[in-house]
């Protein structure tokens, strides 16, 4: 005889999630198909239903959206406490409709299950379980006492007991699934949500910092006239300031910082207009360049470059992509945190592949989270003494996620494995025990052709 009451929209990264609007819409609908219920039921199969009670119980509904459209804007979001409490009042309300339209002979009393699901999906843990023990006692307490639905001439609509109880079984098994099945789902687009924006954030940033050098660039050729007028207006005083000793060395000042500035103008331009450097680089420079932050962090990177198989003796040329330093450099951040002293960083290429190994020889990656490496917010139990090797670290989920997302972008295929069994004494494993990330790139994703001429000069940057 009722409906749930109450929508939602995805969580937010603040606190107000749901919109007012949404739930002021969907409790007139609601409200609508309360009404048409009662009066089906009443008017059309000649049910004895208490009519006075249940226009009480609408009639709540229709006052709680009257105040709502009263007193709030319709843009107005609600709150984790405030969409807690209108779930309740939904959820109340729905079972005040069931006592006294014959409780668990009601089909509607199936209802219970949409504030717990809408809970599961937007709210915290503990609402939740408050929003599920309480339909939970809704139905039980409908099992034992409510309004026996009645036809006209005063018969009793009667199930038997089994349907019943096997109706109130199949609501509570339903809450305590559906809600558990709701959370997980939410949590998990929720989690790959919060990721891929970390992910967009760190790609944008390393694109800033690459764009960065064409503004450098163009910065300097635009301030390079009027340092050369200073310069020019300097030696110009300085000439006509012969025989008075103060007032010249303070133009010879203006014409050294004159000079000192264009300088260091000129070092930014060559660093930053757009030569093929930026673009391309050979492959150890490109893996040097990533593991740059994390060389002097108390932990021997030792890199290895070479062709196998087929390959040319010759390094190849790869693409200089913000993601691939970016997604490269996680997982050299990585090897490095768990490492015990070693990290190896290999380069390999073939006339069809380019490949790129990173080795530690730390414990590896636990064996209850390798198969979910690359998900994000994966994290596993750790020990007293990891804990003490990385203080402050929480899981190896967001990382990992985002140099795979960002490497997996650039066209590579990636593998996490463990070196060696990290069962084994520590007196039988190999120098290099610990975990493994292979990324493999078809060449013609990576490899870029030959410039002629080499690198070449810098391109001049026209006012």
């Amino acid at each position: 005889m009722a409906s749930f009451t109450t929508g939602f929209l995805p969580r937010e990264t603040g606190t107000n999630w749901v919109r007012l609007r949404t739930l002021i819409l969907l409790r007139w609908m609601a409200i609508a198909g309360q009404i048409a219920a009662i009066l089906v039921a009443s008017q059309i199969y000649g049910l004895d239903l208490p009519l006075g009670p249940c226009a009480l119980a609408v009639g709540a509904s229709i006052l709680a959206n009257l105040a709502l459209v009263m007193l709030f804007p319709e843009s107005r979001r609600l709150s984790e406490a405030e969409a807690f409490l209108t779930l309740l009042f939904d959820l109340a309300q729905l079972g005040i409709l069931i006592v006294l339209t014959g409780g668990l002979t009601n089909p509607f009393a199936i209802l219970v299950l949409a504030p717990v699901t809408i809970s599961a999906s937007v709210l915290r843990l503990r609402s939740t379980i408050a929003l599920g023990a309480l339909a939970i006692l809704i139905v039980t307490a409908a099992l034992t006492w409510h309004l026996p639905l009645r036809f006209a001439d005063g018969r009793e609509l009667v199930i038997p007991p089994l349907f019943v109880f096997g109706f109130w079984l199949s609501i509570v098994i339903g809450i305590l699934f559906l809600g558990l099945y709701s959370r997980r789902v939410s949590s998990e687009m929720r989690s790959m949500s919060e990721a891929l924006l970390a992910t967009q954030m760190a790609l944008a940033r390393e694109q800033k910092l690459t764009d960065l050098a064409g503004v450098v660039a163009a910065a300097a050729h635009e301030l390079g006239t009027p340092l050369a007028t200073i310069k020019l207006v300097s030696a110009e005083l300085i000439e006509e300031l012969d025989g008075q000793p103060e007032l010249q060395e303070d133009a010879r000042l203006i014409r050294a910082q004159a000079d000192r500035c264009r300088d260091i103008l000129r070092d930014m331009g060559r660093v930053g207009k757009d030569d093929r450097y930026l673009r391309q680089a050979p492959l150890s420079a490109v893996l040097r360049e990533a593991a740059e932050p994390h060389l002097g962090r108390g932990k021997e990177v030792i890199f290895t470059c070479g062709p196998v198989q087929d390959g040319s003796d010759e390094q190849p040329a790869i693409q200089r992509r913000p993601e691939i330093i970016h997604g490269l450099r996680n997982l050299v951040q990585n090897a490095v945190d768990f490492a015990r002293s070693r990290v190896w960083i290999e380069g390999e290429w073939t006339a069809q592949r380019v490949i790129v190994r990173i080795t530690d020889d730390g414990d590896g990656f636990p064996a209850s989270v390798i198969g979910r490496i690359g998900d994000p917010f994966v994290r596993a139990r750790r020990s007293d003494p990891e804990r003490d090797q990385r203080p402050g670290y929480e899981g190896m989920g967001l990382g990992l996620f985002i140099a795979k997302t960002l490497l997996e972008r650039s066209g590579a295929e990636l593998s996490f494995a463990n070196a060696t069994d990290p069962f084994l004494a520590p007196k039988d494993r190999p120098e290099r025990c610990g975990a493994v990330v292979e990324a493999v790139w078809d060449a013609g994703d990576l490899v870029t052709a030959p410039a002629p001429g080499g690198l070449g000069e810098n391109a001049r940057i026209d006012g």
